[in-house]
Formats: structure tokens, C-alpha cells, sequence
């Protein structure tokens, strides 16, 4: 391996990279990230208000990851890569951004990027009524979820939602999401 720890260590401290993780996500990693950055957050002078809004961002950015993630068959014998991900949180003046990565089936990309589109076409107040016509209308996805995280992520940031995908191979590509929170107002 080829890598200079002292590079991607001042690489994550140029980035303001408060935390970061790379693996299997389980429930009980969520719960020791969710501890750390509560710590965290309560070292730094900021709003009470806007402390719960990155925690309770970080809380639905996380749950997404351990609900969504696809395990994907590893490539060769050195890449095991089952139901791994990645998480960053920075900080700047201006913004915290949470960072997440994971891998999906290609073909579920289109309804994924329907609903984010959608998401992001909306204002405050069409996001409240998606958010209430989602819990009325008890719609659950295989996996457990009602779509309800994205919206809810956009209405407390009150920001679009930044996406992207990596085609990785003909059955999986990397879903990367990039959640920005002010921390201004």
C-alpha cells in the first residue's frame, strides 16, 4: 500500500474533517458515532438549535446509510466490500456538511434520483405537506422506509440535496450524498 498517512491526515484537516469512518455499518457503530458527535457538538459555541438540527441531520444521514446500503459482491480476493460505506462531517464559518457513500444497484438509481429531484424542487411549504402525505399514507419501501428521511433532511437544512453516482460495474454504482447545514442562522 501506498499511502502517506501525513497527506490524507492534512487533506481531512484542510477539509475541516471533524470525523470520518470507512466499513460495515452496524447499529452499534451508529450508536458510538452518534455519542461522539453529540460530544462534539456540545464543545462548540453554537446555537442549541442549530446543534440538534445537525444532530438530528446526522441522525436520518446515518440511518440512511445502515438501511440502504446494497451489499455488493466483493470484486477479487482484496476487496471485501458487503454492506460497507463512508461517512465525513466537516465544519467550516458557514456550513457543516455530512458526507455519505455508499454502494447501490445500478437500476435503482432512476427512482432514487426521481425522488431526490423531486425533493429539490420543492419549497418549505411543499415539503411539510410530502412529509405529513408520507406518515398518512403508511407507503414502506422493502427496506423499511417511507422516503420520509430525504424529505425530512431537506426540510430541517432547508438546502438541496447534493447527489451523485459512480457507475462501478454492470450490477452496482456508489451513491454519494452531500447534506450542507448553516450554521448562521
Amino acid at each position: 500500500m501506498d499511502l502517506d498517512i501525513f497527506e490524507f491526515y492534512d487533506k481531512m484537516e484542510q477539509s475541516n474533517i471533524m470525523l470520518s469512518f470507512k466499513g460495515e455499518i452496524t447499529s452499534d457503530l451508529l450508536t458510538s458515532i452518534l455519542q461522539i458527535m453529540e460530544a462534539k457538538l456540545d464543545n462548540f459555541e453554537e446555537k442549541s438549535k442549530t446543534k440538534k438540527r445537525v444532530y438530528n441531520v446526522l441522525v436520518e444521514c446515518l440511518q440512511n446509510l445502515y438501511h440502504h446500503v446494497d451489499e455488493v459482491a466483493p470484486v477479487d480476493d482484496r476487496s471485501k466490500r458487503a454492506r460497507t460505506a463512508i461517512f465525513m462531517i466537516g465544519k467550516d464559518e458557514e456550513m457543516y456538511n455530512i458526507m455519505t457513500g455508499n454502494y447501490i444497484i445500478t437500476k435503482n438509481i432512476p427512482p432514487l434520483t426521481e425522488k431526490m429531484d423531486r425533493i429539490n424542487k420543492m419549497d418549505k411549504d411543499q415539503l411539510k405537506a410530502l412529509y405529513k402525505e408520507i406518515l398518512n399514507n403508511d407507503s414502506f419501501s422493502e427496506k423499511g422506509g417511507g422516503g420520509l428521511g430525504l424529505v425530512d433532511i431537506a426540510r430541517r437544512t432547508g438546502q438541496k440535496l447534493g447527489y451523485n453516482f459512480k457507475l462501478i460495474d454492470d450490477e452496482y454504482s456508489f451513491f454519494s450524498l452531500d447534506i450542507k447545514i448553516s450554521h448562521i442562522n
